[in-house]
Parts: structure tokens; C-alpha cells; sequence
């Protein structure tokens, strides 16, 4: 028997976007995930409202209001359900995050499968100050309290945080040590309208590439990096010759596979967060963070020990 979550009552306040529009066109247009018809139904049974009160498909909305809507409970895509505690106290959290699990509600239908919602059946209060894609697996830093979150923010924004990745990706690197500074920014995407990838026009983006260990075909890396792109370590990789194993989405240049109808949530790469630095909110001391990596991703003395 399948079983199903909690359902979720999505809210938003309405931008200047929204002005002038029917609520049927409003809904279609930013909410493409449900068709038209599964709208114009969740509309008739009561379940679309503006403001708290029960709405129709031709109201014309206008910013400033609340539109809101509850979506029943659905069955969610497996994922792994656990994580470990890597460090804590009264200031912050750092725990693991498996390979498959999301670290926040958002596309693919997860909801309560996701780290946030695990974490904060234990600790109801903690916020996440970054996220790692679905398939990355390591570190993920927690803020249990609100001055807390505010002062690594702020470093984090100042470039002062350590972030160190192993990847398994294709090919031979000519040098055992190199930089990556490929600007990311949004490109086409068949299903997603837009996605981030090698971009001309895009933002600076910074990678330091160690090679770890040479493989058959492939090559064992530690990555630092210096921005914090979206899926930067998969589009550096890629963009310099060198695409993450696995990856489904990435191809060499930086930029989605052709004719690809793969999502940046798809599984399948090779990624880890490693180490994680930064001088703690209470004290200012550098605090480091390690998380050791799956076997794949491990180096043949670690495998051995």
C-alpha cells in the first residue's frame, strides 16, 4: 500500500507579475508542473484561495495578495531516509547527507523525503545555510539559532568558508593541478525553460582541481571551491573536458547533453562534500568539518585501511 505525505498548503504574495491576469492564465503560466484541467479542478472543489477565501478561474488578480492553495496528500519519490550527525551544539549543526536524499522541498514531488524535513523532526528549529544537490552526498551545514545563521551567512557571502569536494570524473587531466573559471549563468532547457550551465553571459565562478589518483578511464579529484554556483563542480568539470562520471545531464562544454531530457535532480553522478571550513559564529575560531566519502570516491590506501 503506498503511503503518502502530509499534503502541503503552497502560499505566495503576489508580485507585479501576477497584475491583470486571470487566476487560471496566472496558475498555468508559473505553475506548468499541473496541466490545466487538474487547475480548473483543484479551482472548482475549493481548494484555490485569495486571502483566505475560496476563489474563481476568472478572478483578475492583482499584487499584494495572498494566493494560496492546498495540495492533497501525495506518494513521494524513494529516497534515503537518514542522515548522521557529523557535529553539534547550541549554535550549529553539520550532518550527512546520503547520495538520492534532496536537501530541500522543491521539484521532482519531494516534500517530506527531503533532509530539511528529517532534520527538523529532531531538531525543529535548525536551518540549512547551504544545499547540496540530490546526488551529491557529504556535508550540510545547520544553524540552530537565528544570530547564528546571520553570522555564517554573512561569512559565507565574504568568501571566508572552506568547501572541498571529491568527484570521479571522465578522461586524464593533462596537469595534476588546475583552475576552472567558466561563468555560469541560465541557458535553454526543453522542460525546465531554463538551467544553469557554461555561460558566456553568465556569473564568475571559481574551481581549484587536485588530481587524487588516475584511473582506468577516469580520474579521482578534490575540488575547492571559491563561489557557490549552482551545480558549479558538474559544469566546471565538464566544461573543462573532464564531465562527472554518471552524470546524465552535463556534457563536455559545460552544457546539457543534446537532446537530453535529463534534470539537474537526476542521479547517477559521483560527487562528495568533503571538508567544510569556517570560523564559528560564537567564538570566530576556524572550525573544520570532514566527512568521509563513499568507496567510489575514496583513495586506494583509504579503501585498504
Amino acid at each position: 500500500m503506498a503511503v503518502l505525505n502530509h499534503g502541503f498548503e503552497y502560499r505566495k504574495r503576489l508580485r507585479a507579475e501576477a497584475a491583470g491576469l486571470r487566476m487560471i492564465d496566472y496558475l498555468t503560466r508559473y505553475y506548468s508542473g499541473s496541466t490545466q484541467e487538474e487547475w480548473l479542478d483543484r479551482i472548482e472543489s475549493g481548494l484555490v484561495l485569495v486571502d483566505g477565501i475560496p476563489s474563481n478561474r476568472d478572478v483578475v488578480l492583482r499584487p499584494g495578495i495572498v494566493l494560496s492553495w492546498m495540495r492533497p496528500p501525495w506518494e513521494e519519490p524513494d529516497a534515503p531516509l537518514s542522515f548522521a550527525i557529523l557535529y553539534r551544539d547550541e549554535h550549529l549543526l553539520a550532518v550527512a547527507k546520503p547520495e538520492g536524499l534532496p536537501t530541500v522541498p522543491g521539484g521532482g514531488g519531494f516534500m517530506e523525503n527531503t533532509l530539511l524535513y528529517l532534520v527538523r523532526r529532531h531538531f525543529p528549529g535548525a536551518s540549512p545555510l547551504h544545499r547540496l544537490g540530490r546526488g551529491t552526498s557529504g556535508i550540510v551545514l545547520f544553524a540552530i539559532t537565528r544570530e547564528s545563521a546571520s553570522i555564517v551567512s554573512q561569512a559565507w557571502r565574504g568568501g571566508q568558508i572552506l568547501k572541498v569536494y571529491r568527484a570521479l570524473a571522465f578522461g586524464r587531466p593533462a596537469g595534476d593541478e588546475f583552475e576552472i573559471n567558466t561563468p555560469i549563468g541560465p541557458v535553454p532547457h526543453k522542460i525546465l525553460r531554463t538551467i544553469h550551465a557554461a555561460c558566456l553571459t553568465g556569473k564568475s565562478a571559481h574551481s581549484h582541481v587536485n588530481v587524487l589518483e588516475r584511473r582506468d578511464g577516469c580520474t579521482l579529484l578534490q575540488v575547492r571551491i571559491t563561489t557557490g554556483r549552482p551545480h558549479q563542480i558538474r559544469i566546471h568539470l565538464a566544461a573543462a573536458g573532464h564531465p562527472l562520471v554518471g552524470d546524465p545531464l552535463y556534457t563536455a562544454g559545460g552544457i546539457p547533453a543534446k537532446d537530453t531530457r535529463a534534470l539537474p535532480g537526476d542521479l547517477g553522478y559521483h560527487l562528495h562534500s568533503a571538508l567544510l571550513g569556517f570560523p564559528h559564529p560564537a567564538t570566530s575560531r576556524w572550525t573544520e568539518i570532514a566527512c568521509a566519502p563513499p568507496p567510489l570516491l575514496r583513495l586506494h590506501n583509504e579503501m585498504t585501511q
